[in-house]
């Protein structure tokens, strides 16, 4: 049944769930930090010692992506199955395995090798398990969970950043890569085992699976139109935020800005994701994910579209970093209010699944874009494209406020 778009239910943190979203807050740190923030600092290091190409440097983030995001669906029923404790842990494990290989790789198939480990990694251990860690143990009351998950999660750059450039300069890439390891395995692996549910399920599940009779709730199609409409909006958004970020110097050189002018501004994702994520936790549940989904399509519209219609610069990254920001949020929350909390780990593995790879080949898309037509015309594609999740959200919205009025009173 779909929950009424305008009474949404309201959730609180207690003390027991607050310590599990400051443990699960670490961890995506840094599993963040250490996995999909970790060729930017690292990349230029690497290459002065390898000679191995910028291209095939970023190549080895998408393949972690694309392995995180074939193994998503797996994931998630293993989530369900079991809750998240094991699959965190096992995640942990396996950026630390990753992060050991890529230290000692001296060929371009270690490298490789390393980054398909790291993707495994990704898939156990990055924000689609941890929010379905939230949605099972807690059910519907995991939303503002899951806000305050991603407040944790938006300091995963401003710190490892940092932090890895100053370890490649006092003990050198595979030094870092090394003392990754060593932090996964002594910091955010017993935080895992430690410090996350136990058991699978919320309490009403748990409730109903002992009661004798009661069947499985049948899995959610994924031809249904809001699974579609998610996805939509999902997989643009993916596509839309890897190929600004791996092409973002050429993209605003269009604008006339220089790449010390890039980078400044680029330092604005950080905080506008952050901001607009604390936005939305003062509102406390009282509205329905669908606005919080409708507010992010349109700061990503005013972001893309803004740049490709010569926007400042300034004001069109905010936006653009602010939508992205509550877009997190929604790829967790949103779900969750409409389809249940039973099953909600497997269908969050589905759905991470097309978005993954989606953000995997986008920098090759963007790449082909840039050298097909130019930057300019690039910017005014990704505009363009930038209507598609406000479109799909119109229609996801017609949908549940139809759904809404069928409901007996």
């Amino acid at each position: 049944m779909t929950a009424p778009v305008t009474t949404p239910v309201k959730d609180t943190v207690t003390a027991p769930a607050l310590r599990t979203i400051s443990a699960l807050g670490v961890i995506e740190i840094f599993a963040w930090g250490s996995s999909f923030y970790l060729m930017a600092p690292l990349a230029g290091a690497i290459g002065a010692e390898t000679g191995w190409s910028l291209g095939f440097l970023s190549g080895g983030v998408s393949l972690g992506l694309l392995v995180s995001g074939l193994s998503a669906p797996a994931v998630g029923r293993w989530i369900g199955r079991t809750g998240g404790r094991l699959t965190l842990s096992t995640g942990m494990v396996c950026l630390a395995l990753g992060l050991a290989l890529l230290g000692l790789a001296q060929s371009q198939t270690a490298f490789l090798l390393a980054w398909a480990v790291l993707g495994l990694g990704m898939a156990c251990g990055l924000y689609d398990a941890a929010f379905s860690v939230l949605g099972s143990a807690y059910g519907r009351n995991a939303r503002s969970a899951i806000t305050q998950l991603t407040l944790w999660g938006g300091f995963a750059s401003t710190v490892c950043w940092p932090l890895s450039a100053w370890m490649v300069e006092a003990i050198g890439w595979r030094g870092a890569c090394f003392a990754y390891a060593a932090l996964h395995l002594c910091l955010t692996f017993p935080l895992s085992r430690l410090l996350l549910p136990r058991t699978a399920g919320t309490p009403e599940a748990a409730q109903r699976a002992g009661t004798e009779g009661t069947a499985a709730p049948a899995p959610v199609s994924g031809r249904d139109l809001r699974v579609l409409c998610i996805v939509a909006t999902g997989v643009t958004l993916s596509m839309l935020a890897s190929i600004f970020s791996i092409h973002m110097v050429p993209l605003l050189g269009a604008q006339g800005y220089t790449m010390a002018a890039a980078i400044g501004l680029g330092t604005l994702l950080g905080p506008s994701q952050v901001a607009a994520r604390v936005l939305e936790m003062l509102g406390r549940g009282r509205h329905h994910p669908i606005w919080t989904l409708s507010a992010s399509a349109g700061c990503v519209l005013i972001g893309m579209g803004g740049l490709a219609l010569g926007v400042p610069a300034a004001v069109a990254v905010v936006a653009w970093g602010a939508g992205n920001g509550l877009w997190s949020i929604c790829r967790g929350a949103l779900p969750l209010a409409i389809f249940g909390a039973e099953g909600y780990a497997a269908l969050m593995g589905r759905l991470a699944r097309p978005m993954l790879i989606a953000g995997a080949v986008a920098p090759l898309i963007g790449a082909a874009l840039i050298e097909g037509l130019g930057p300019e015309r690039t910017l005014q594609a990704l505009g363009l494209l930038a209507l598609l999740p406000l479109c799909a959200t119109a229609l996801l919205f017609s949908r549940l406020e139809g759904a809404a009025r069928r409901l007996p009173t």
